[in-house]
């Protein structure tokens, strides 16, 4: 096989547990936290928010608040008292924070985006980013690893189903190759729900959290592609929109 015909690889990872065994110093990582945190970070960009400041304690944030930062704080699915945002990614559609640096950590999302801090790249995906992201990973060449959040290092349906959309999107480029057990699990996964992925969800743990809180507005920008088409990349310590250059 010549060099031209080598393909890269796709895999999933299930939860920031397991990511230690995955080698990720030469791959780009897209971190998956469909609800919310991508999907909350996608959404902040797109509206205007120039940078974000990925935090994995409430502790750190509160630091930074000390100092004038807007900080946004979520655990166990709802805003942490005191602090000025949370986790719903229509709290970042205002106008007021155009140009602004938000301090961000959650249950779940920040903590796999550490877990991932050496990869070669890490970018955020959602489905509310999902056309533009596959677009732009589809011509790295570069392996990806679809990092899965889920909820507190245990599988999660919802993250599971967005990486088998990327995944999905990305073989049929006929850039990538993958005989993974995991990658070809969520593929069929979401090719079994996407007609209707929110009635898909109605049973899932964390669905029914959400319910619970009156979030369902939520859920439904979560799983609603491309209404956010932005590359949040890792520059550094922040995250921000990717520009070609």
């Amino acid at each position: 096989m010549q060099a031209k015909d080598i393909k890269n690889t796709i895999e999933v990872c299930f939860s920031p547990h397991s990511f230690p065994l995955y080698p990720s110093e030469d791959s780009i990582v897209v971190v998956i936290d469909v609800l919310r945190a991508t999907s909350s970070i996608c959404a902040a960009l797109h509206y205007g928010v120039e940078r974000i400041l990925p935090v994995a304690s409430v502790l750190e944030a509160r630091n930074y608040q000390s100092k004038g930062f807007l900080c946004a704080a979520e655990r166990q699915a709802q805003k942490v008292e005191g602090f000025d945002l949370g986790n719903s990614p229509s709290e970042y559609n205002n106008p007021k924070l155009k140009g602004k640096i938000i301090v961000f950590t959650t249950t779940n999302g920040t903590q796999a985006i550490r877990a991932a801090r050496e990869a070669y790249r890490i970018v955020i995906g959602s489905f509310v980013n999902l056309t533009v992201l596959c677009e732009w990973l589809s011509h790295q060449n570069k392996n990806i690893i679809l990092l899965c959040a889920g909820w507190k290092d245990f599988f999660n349906i919802e993250d599971t189903l967005c990486a088998g959309a990327i995944a999905h999107k990305l073989y049929k480029t006929n850039r990538f190759e993958t005989n993974i057990d995991s990658t070809l699990a969520s593929i069929s996964l979401y090719e079994l729900a996407q007609k209707d992925l929110t009635r898909f969800m109605e049973n899932s743990s964390h669905f029914k959290r959400l319910e619970k809180l009156n979030l369902a507005d939520d859920v439904k920008y979560c799983f609603t592609p491309d209404l956010a088409p932005v590359i949040p990349i890792l520059e550094g310590h922040y995250i921000v929109p990717y520009k070609n250059q």
